[in-house]
């Protein structure tokens, strides 16, 4: 890993551990107060709840949001895959757009949207790039460091604000077991890749402290897609009479060659991310957080001859967040609360701009009303500093679920969500590409309609939804069809708000539990927008994945855990292609062996149009697990 990058976050460790022992002495001298349970995780299916410690109070818990949500536990699954985005990949209303494996230059998308219409959070605090969208699974922590991954589908602006049209991706953490644990693990394979990751924990009495590390390198496919992805973090709870103190610093480093990213050319790029967030809870029903990112991006055109074409873009954001929920009655919470975040650019290409946000939110939620449930919310946000001026946005929203019979039940829901441009929408300029400083925020209204049916004493789940999005002033790059082809070809791309995109389509899962120790899962998504206006050709906006389909199968035996997964993803106007993954390890013992196969069928495919991905690739290597409450 890189010696400055180590330095970095040694420096900043030693500083925040002051910090940590003044709450930390006070509470020696106080008696313990349990930490508060957080809301039920939101489940797919019916699983056994666990108790976890979060100092995080969602706007509201997802899981009683009466909205399509979905799961997934990273560690649950242990060597199944080597970064977030591969995880992710188990949701077929996703779209991952890579770039390169292991998270560089990945993004993603919701039901058909584009991927700067998602908004990423990191236990609940943006951690969304203001520059570019393509950046927004640059995630500044380890994969080892997330514990769970929350995908709300749908538009989630009423309660996380700007970016939320399609849906929202929550990375969350928690504390550490009791005792001292040390997991690393090591491997390598195709296209001399290396992989190497350290997660080592503590725990004992009020203090839990936990440090992860990550550098995943390779030399590329091709000339000039070698990369590094390295990421370090260092989190630390404690828990004294106010209630929890969480302190996460983290911070990434991704160099890569870029060639054909952006064009024809032999590119390279780097992105360092830096992030550090505080979040405390005050007594039983309020919290407060503060979040802090700061991100760096250069660009060098021709590798070889930087001085040609370089960019460097350096963007910083912050949020704070005060919330609160109430229980007014046995089946009544209200949860409001007020936030504030902003964003600067400092930039060669871009210049430097600035604005901020303010909002404040409420959500009245009725449980177990009979067979009803209701759950009401609203958000007023005012928008400073933006190309328009001053503007104010009112998100409301609605969902409703009624239990039909014992193993049925029935839900509906509509929200507003909007989306403010990126600093490259407004302000970037070369040859092939042109910003607009006069682009409108987007807006939308988003519809569902959906089932669960759980039959009883059933290994069988199944939830279904059809959706709507209506979207007003859509952000998309486009071109004027010209008459000669060779002409359309040269013209730039130009960034416009379009009208009247519509997008429809119907969500399926089944998860059916074959033995106490094999699970399948069956996903299917679809979605559907009208042709993009007459003489008009779109880059982003209508290049979505029509058709997404998921075989999922894990199973234990004995010592061994195998997962298989086939994803088959057909684009708009382009022909459906398969991956097929598989993982195999030992699920005992201090040294677990793993064996990876990505892409099994050494499938050709592009995921951005014209940057080809690799072909099929083994991995294989060994953890190292090792925790004092092993017996």
């Amino acid at each position: 890993m890189d010696i400055g990058l180590v330095v970095t976050i040694m420096k900043i460790h030693r500083a925040y551990i002051l910090l940590c022992l003044l709450p930390f002495s006070v509470a020696l001298g106080q008696s313990q107060q349990p930490l508060p349970a957080p809301a039920t995780p939101p489940q797919t299916k019916p699983v056994a709840q666990s108790v976890t410690v979060t100092t995080t109070l969602e706007p509201l818990p997802l899981a009683e949001s009466n909205r399509s949500v979905n799961l997934i536990e990273p560690r649950e699954q242990p060597l199944v895959s080597n970064s977030v985005v591969d995880y992710l990949r188990q949701d077929s209303s996703l779209k991952l757009q890579a770039r390169a494996p292991n998270g560089v230059q990945a993004d993603l998308s919701l039901r058909g949207t584009t991927f700067e219409q998602s908004l990423i959070l990191l236990n609940g605090l943006r951690i969304n790039d203001p520059e570019t969208g393509h950046l927004n699974l640059d995630i500044p922590i380890p994969l080892d460091a997330v514990t769970r991954i929350d995908i709300l589908h749908g538009s989630g602006s009423t309660f996380y604000g700007s970016d939320a049209i399609g849906g929202a991706v929550n990375l969350l953490t928690q504390p550490p077991t009791p005792g001292l644990t040390v997991i690393a693990s090591a491997g390598g394979g195709s296209y001399a890749s290396i992989e190497q990751h350290l997660r080592a924990s503590y725990t004992s009495g009020p203090f839990a402290e936990q440090l992860t590390g990550s550098r995943d390198t390779s030399d590329g496919f091709i000339p000039d897609r070698n990369y590094s992805s390295n990421a370090l973090a260092s989190e630390t709870w404690l828990t004294w009479k106010p209630g929890a103190t969480d302190i996460l610093l983290a911070t990434s480093d991704r160099p890569y060659g870029a060639s054909q990213f952006y064009g024809p050319y032999p590119s390279w790029e780097r992105t360092k991310g830096w992030f550090a967030s505080i979040q405390q809870q005050l007594g039983q029903q309020t919290a407060a957080s503060f979040g802090y990112r700061r991100h760096s991006d250069l660009f060098v055109l021709f590798v070889d001859q930087p001085s040609i074409y370089e960019n460097n873009h350096i963007t910083t954001s912050y949020e704070g967040a005060l919330r609160r929920a109430d229980t007014l009655a046995p089946n009544t919470t209200l949860s409001y609360g007020v936030e504030a975040d902003g964003d600067t650019i400092n930039s060669n290409s871009l210049g430097q701009h600035s604005r901020n946000q303010g909002a404040a939110y409420a959500n009245l939620n009725l449980r177990a009303l009979g067979r009803f449930s209701l759950s009401v919310g609203a958000r007023d946000e005012v928008l400073t500093g933006n190309s328009n001026g001053n503007e104010n946005v009112f998100s409301p929203s609605i969902a409703a679920a009624y239990t039909l019979t014992r193993t049925t039940r029935l839900r509906a829901s509509a929200g507003h969500g909007f989306r403010l441009p990126t600093y490259v929408d407004l302000y970037y300029a070369d040859p092939t590409t042109i910003g607009n400083p006069n682009l409108k925020p987007e807006s939308s209204w988003s519809y569902e309609a959906g089932v669960e049916w759980t039959p009883t004493n059933s290994r069988l789940t199944l939830n279904a939804a059809a959706f709507r999005l209506q979207e007003k002033d859509a952000i998309d790059y486009a071109k004027t069809v010209l008459a000669t082809p060779t002409l359309t070809f040269a013209e730039p791309w130009q960034a416009i708000n379009i009208q009247n995109l519509n997008i429809t389509g119907a969500e399926a899962t089944v998860r059916l539990r074959l033995t106490n120790n094999q699970q399948l899962q069956f996903s299917y998504t679809a979605a559907h927008a009208a042709p993009p206006p007459p003489n008009i050709l779109s880059e982003y906006a209508y290049n979505y994945a029509a058709q997404n389909a998921l075989f999922l199968w894990t199973g234990t035996f004995r010592q061994l855990t195998a997962h298989t997964q086939v994803n088959i993803v057909q684009k708009t106007q382009r022909t459906a292609y398969p991956l097929w993954d598989i993982a195999l390890s030992r699920n005992t013992g201090h040294v677990r062996p793993y064996l990876r196969a990505l892409n099994l069928s050494n499938t050709g495919y592009q995921e951005i149009p014209q940057v080809p991905l690799q072909g099929r690739t083994i991995m294989a290597g060994a953890e190292f697990n090792w925790s004092s409450n092993h017996h």
